[in-house]
């Protein structure tokens, strides 16, 4: 009865230890998943800004007047294949690949001269090839020019 009270209250070295070990068992499972979480949330922040590229040329073909061939905003000629859009990582596009370009926009025309038919697709990265490519994002859309 003459126990002291330090003696009675407190973790062994052996609870100690394997608290630790579990511990470091569990950093070391969420340290290995960072990179798999950082990835993913890269590849959703390239497929948003691709499909925002896509609904803004899509608009913009939409709203091109049925008396003009050429839309407004991108220059995209209708029932003419073009060359490749390239998009920056802010949105701006240009005819030509430079070093800020992220993304590569291209425009495949089907249909007859009244109905026509695009097939618009949204490569990155923008020096890549449709084989190459890390992503895509495609749109099929119809377009009544009478």
């Amino acid at each position: 009865m003459s126990r002291s009270r330090s003696s009675r209250s407190g973790f062994s070295l052996v609870e100690v230890t394997l608290a630790l070990g579990i511990a470091a068992f569990c950093l070391i499972t969420v340290l290995g998943l960072m990179p798999v979480g950082v990835q993913t949330s890269r590849n959703a922040t390239s497929q948003t800004a691709a499909t925002n590229i896509l609904a803004a040329v899509v608009a913009d073909l939409r709203a091109t007047p049925a008396t003009s061939s050429t839309s407004t905003q991108y220059r995209v000629t209708f029932g003419t294949n073009p060359s490749p859009l390239y998009f920056d990582g802010a949105g701006q596009f240009s005819t030509s690949l430079n070093a800020n370009s992220r993304y590569q926009l291209n425009v495949t025309w089907s249909g007859s001269s009244g109905l026509r038919y695009a097939d618009v697709k949204v490569t990155w990265p923008a020096a890549a090839t449709a084989a190459d490519a890390n992503g895509s994002v495609e749109m099929f859309a119809a377009f009544d020019r009478n």
